[in-house]
């Protein structure tokens, strides 16, 4: 009997305005069965009879585009027959223009205990250049209104190298971040993703992005600049002050198991990595007629596991312990990556002692294409 997972994500595909880099599976919530799928969403998640969670993620789309009425059925269904003594860290996402006042009371009043907000960026030009509807006004409000009640585990999103911005832009960009006095952050680079506004742009010529090197210097002035505020760069993209790690995203990065709900939801239990229907409709039919509404499942070989070990693990700043990859797995590391870790390690791009192995800062820079060295052939 494996043990159950001790985590959840929460899919709300709605979002009340579509940003032009997105490619999440999150539909324009007007003329949306929004009340319909909550009762489907809840439906699916109490069908797996968890009574314990340590951690709890919603996210999206824009969980916040629901009204407070339908937050409000969200949050207490969710946690009606939890042992919330077990529950260290729910999470919530949301918009900075979306969290008015009556939202905010209702999360005040739930078990939520960190908001994660997409902040994006400061400059009211660029929210304007890639599709976001808030302001740099609404992001302070925002969280004076929820410090005021309550919430000191607030974690903002930006991202960098956007279309046309300097290093002046982004040096600002952090400036403001720092002020906001907050204990998470997480950046990121602008990815262009498929199906986007963005790569349609790109692909017609007409998007022009900071060069390679720009970027690299602007990654590289945040973690300065953060590390020195006191922010730990613990994981590739993200920053936290002592003690508040996102220990949901830690899961991931820990390969752990979890469960996810919702249309389009990723999940994975007992060893298998499953994902749900996305068009809402679909789903709908699907939590009707069958109860779940998975898509595919996919049965995870061993090898795949250890791949999945080292390609999520190497993210987090520590790294990946060898005496808990022996121990999950039952092989030796170096039997199976000794070779692999030597060589990245005399291009200066891995660190490896006897009880670990961790990328240096070059290797975190280059990140995922390290990681993929250790996808086995």
């Amino acid at each position: 009997m494996q043990n159950k997972p001790t985590s959840a994500y929460v899919h709300i595909p709605f979002c009340t305005q579509i940003c032009f880099y997105c490619d999440f599976s999150k539909v324009f919530i007007k003329n949306q069965p929004v009340d319909d799928y909550l009762k489907a969403l809840i439906q699916e998640y109490q069908s797996k009879e968890i009574t314990s969670l340590r951690t709890l993620y919603i996210g999206g789309g824009t969980p916040t585009a629901l009204n407070a009425q339908q937050l409000e059925f969200l949050l207490t269904n969710l946690t009606k027959n939890l042992d919330l003594n077990t529950l260290e860290e729910f999470t919530i996402e949301a918009n900075p223009g979306d969290l008015t006042e009556d939202k905010i009371a209702v999360l005040a009043k739930s078990a939520v205990n960190r908001v994660s907000l997409g902040v994006q960026t400061f400059d009211d030009k660029l929210l304007k250049k890639i599709g976001r509807s808030h302001t740099e006004q609404d992001i302070y409000e925002t969280i004076t209104n929820l410090k005021q009640s309550g919430f000191n585990n607030i974690s903002i999103d930006l991202i960098y190298a956007l279309p046309q911005q300097t290093m002046e832009q982004l040096i600002i960009n952090v400036k403001k971040a720092l002020s906001l006095d907050i204990p998470h952050m997480s950046l990121y680079s602008l990815i262009l993703e498929n199906h986007t506004v963005f790569m349609n742009r790109m692909r017609r010529g007409k998007l022009h992005l900071p060069q390679e090197d720009l970027e690299a210097e602007m990654f590289e002035y945040i973690i300065e600049e953060l590390e020195k505020s006191g922010f730990d760069h613990y994981e590739i993209s993200n920053f936290s002050k002592p003690g508040y790690e996102s220990r949901h995203n830690l899961m991931y990065w820990d390969n752990a198991e979890y469960y996810g709900f919702g249309a389009g939801a990723s999940g994975y239990v007992d060893g298998i990595r499953y994902r749900n229907r996305g068009p809402i409709q679909h789903y709908l039919k699907a939590i009707r007629e069958d109860g779940h509404a998975r898509l595919n499942e996919e049965v995870l070989s061993k090898r795949e596991m250890m791949e999945e070990e080292m390609f999520l693990g190497l993210r987090k700043k520590k790294g990946v312990s060898k005496l808990r990859f022996e121990e999950k797995y039952g092989i030796s590391f170096e039997e199976i990556y000794g070779d692999v870790a030597r060589e990245l390690e005399s291009q200066g791009l891995l660190i490896s002692t006897h009880e670990q192995v961790r990328m240096t800062k070059k290797g975190l820079f280059l990140g995922d294409s390290v990681a993929e060295k250790f996808i086995l052939e």
